[in-house]
């Protein structure tokens, strides 16, 4: 049996996948693949370097690390709108994230990780999904986290990425493609509640990128070969943790992380 880990994506609702895997660990489930996508690619470079539950331990560190400084998006408005005047493309600066990762990761290469880790991101030039499974580890998650609007396009050997969430926000078949036989989704919660018509037009946007990813994922989900199991780890999240505002209220991090424990701990007793 070859079991995968797969990460999706979703901002600061990522940490209800800490919680998801303290759950997991606990019940002696570990990886030999991990796949990550945006946020997701974050918490599954942290893993893959480390499959054991201290990699847990790693992950609220620095989760605790982000309520405390919300170093990536703390940048206040009037910040935020002379660096949306200046480049045109983004409200915040990707230096933060990327020094953050370089404090944890160095020069690391996927090579050098404990299991095999990819992540996706878009190719803008080539209009294109794309997965990085070698060279160094920290362009390619900042790659895969590029949210549009917020961060910059990262530049990777002379070629433009925007977030992994745009072409595969929760890459199952990916895992399947690769051999799993076993896998854990670790999602943030809005493929469990149903979508309501836009009413306002800021709206219009979101509810449509929810209707993209979330058909992928359905349709690789009930496409997976026979004999290759998929378990949706709940994450307790309602559509009251996810408003536009979200993406910088870093105050319900220790809640999400510990209602998405209980919830997948409660999931993984009763299989």
């Amino acid at each position: 049996m070859t079991t995968a880990f797969v990460l999706g994506g979703g901002g600061l609702l990522g940490a209800v996948e800490v919680g998801m895997l303290r759950a997991l660990f606990e019940h002696d489930i570990t990886p030999d693949l991990v796949l990550g996508t945006s946020v997701g690619a974050l918490n599954g470079l942290v893993v893959a370097s480390d499959p054991t539950p201290g990699c847990v331990d790693r992950l609220e560190d620095l989760w605790n690390g982000v309520t405390a400084s919300n170093e990536v998006y703390a940048d206040p408005p009037w910040k935020q709108l002379r660096r949306a005047v200046r480049t045109g493309t983004h409200l915040h600066s990707a230096a933060p994230l990327r020094h953050r990762l370089e404090r944890e990761f160095g020069d690391s290469a996927f090579a050098d990780l404990k299991v095999p880790f990819q992540c996706c991101a878009a190719s803008i030039e080539r209009a294109s999904e794309h997965w990085f499974s070698d060279g160094p580890v920290v362009p390619a998650v900042l790659a895969s986290a590029a949210v549009p609007g917020l961060l910059p396009p990262a530049e990777v050997d002379g070629e433009h990425y925007l977030d992994g969430g745009i072409v595969n926000s929760i890459p199952v078949g990916r895992a399947a493609e690769l051999g799993a036989t076993r896998i854990f989704v670790l999602q943030v919660g809005r493929v469990e509640r149903p979508l309501s018509p836009p009413r306002r037009p800021w709206e219009v946007a979101k509810v449509s990128f929810e209707i993209a990813r979330r058909h992928r994922f359905h349709r690789e989900r009930d496409g997976l070969p026979a004999g290759v199991e998929a378990h949706v780890l709940p994450s307790a999240v309602s559509e009251s943790d996810d408003t536009p505002r979200a993406y910088r209220d870093t105050s319900l991090v220790p809640r999400r992380i510990e209602d998405a424990y209980q919830a997948s701990r409660d999931y993984l007793q009763g299989l």
